[in-house]
């Protein structure tokens, strides 16, 4: 476990090493940066580096949201392997830019991959079990895998 993690350590020093300027270290965000208001995010800050996760809801109360929430929260490992920064947004009447270009209505869960476009829209909370699949199935996913795994020898 020690050798996976200290692998993926070291993929993603090499990817913030290589990206320009990056507004999000994935290094040495802390995992309360994962999770975090979207009211003030835009999409285009993460383009090619992380894939968001939107949810939202009319309220912080929204039992869906509640659930969603604690199922991320409870995957936070397996988020951050996958280069997943969670984006919130609880309050419609703010109208953020995230409303206005995913134009949700109630609760809503988007993925959205790195290339910044939307690949998944559910109105249920999901676990990251299935986000998970979802995400691995994704071609740039596999070409992360592809590229991670060690050749022996070379």
């Amino acid at each position: 476990m020690k050798h996976v993690l200290s692998l993926v350590l070291a993929a993603l020093i090499a990817v913030s090493a290589t990206a320009q300027e990056s507004a999000i270290d994935p290094v040495e965000a802390p995992e309360a940066e994962v999770i975090r208001d979207g009211t003030m995010s835009d999409l285009n800050e993460f383009l090619w580096l992380k894939r968001p996760i939107v949810v939202f809801a009319d309220s912080p109360a929204d039992p869906r949201f509640v659930q969603q929430i604690q199922f991320l929260t409870d995957g936070l490992d397996e988020l951050a392997v996958r280069d997943v920064v969670v984006l919130t947004d609880t309050d419609p009447a703010a109208m953020s830019a995230l409303r206005t270009k995913l134009r949700p209505r109630g609760f809503m869960l988007v993925l959205i991959g790195k290339d910044g476009e939307v690949r998944l829209r559910k109105p249920l909370p999901w676990d990251v079990r299935e986000i998970s699949r979802s995400i691995d199935k994704m071609p740039i996913r596999q070409q992360e895998i592809r590229d991670r795994r060690v050749v022996p020898g070379g």
